[in-house]
């Protein structure tokens, strides 16, 4: 699955779902340099989010982690299995680790992002 995503250079990644939604999580290496995942304060639904902005806060027993958009829009979804089983994010990344859908503002962000392949080649 994650050679279809893209990724920022903040390990976020973005699923383009094609109906001028996304799906955003953070990425296998993110997660593993953070260590176990024991809470995420998730964005509110209908907030707005600013390509390249905090919108979500992780904390793992190492470290506290800001979550950065990596595209302009609006929350219309969060994974509320999260807020129970944080850990979620380190079992799986691209699948029920999750965090928020995103209503684009502007389609064109997702020019900016790396495929996985660009990622995997700088990270």
């Amino acid at each position: 699955m994650e050679t279809s995503l893209l990724f920022t250079k903040n390990h976020e990644w973005v699923l383009d779902n094609a109906d001028g939604t996304v799906t955003v999580g953070i990425s296998e290496q993110a997660q593993s340099l953070l260590g176990d995942v024991v809470f995420i304060d998730l964005p509110a639904i209908g907030e707005k989010t600013e390509s390249g902005k905090s919108f979500s806060l992780l904390e793992s027993v190492k470290a506290a982690s800001d979550i950065y958009a990596p595209v302009s829009g609006e929350i219309i979804a969060i994974n509320e299995v999260l807020e129970d089983t944080p850990e979620l994010i380190n079992e799986a990344p691209y699948e029920g680790g999750w965090i928020a859908k995103i209503n684009l503002s502007d389609p064109c962000e997702l020019d900016a992002l790396m495929s996985f392949d660009e990622y995997k080649k700088t990270y």
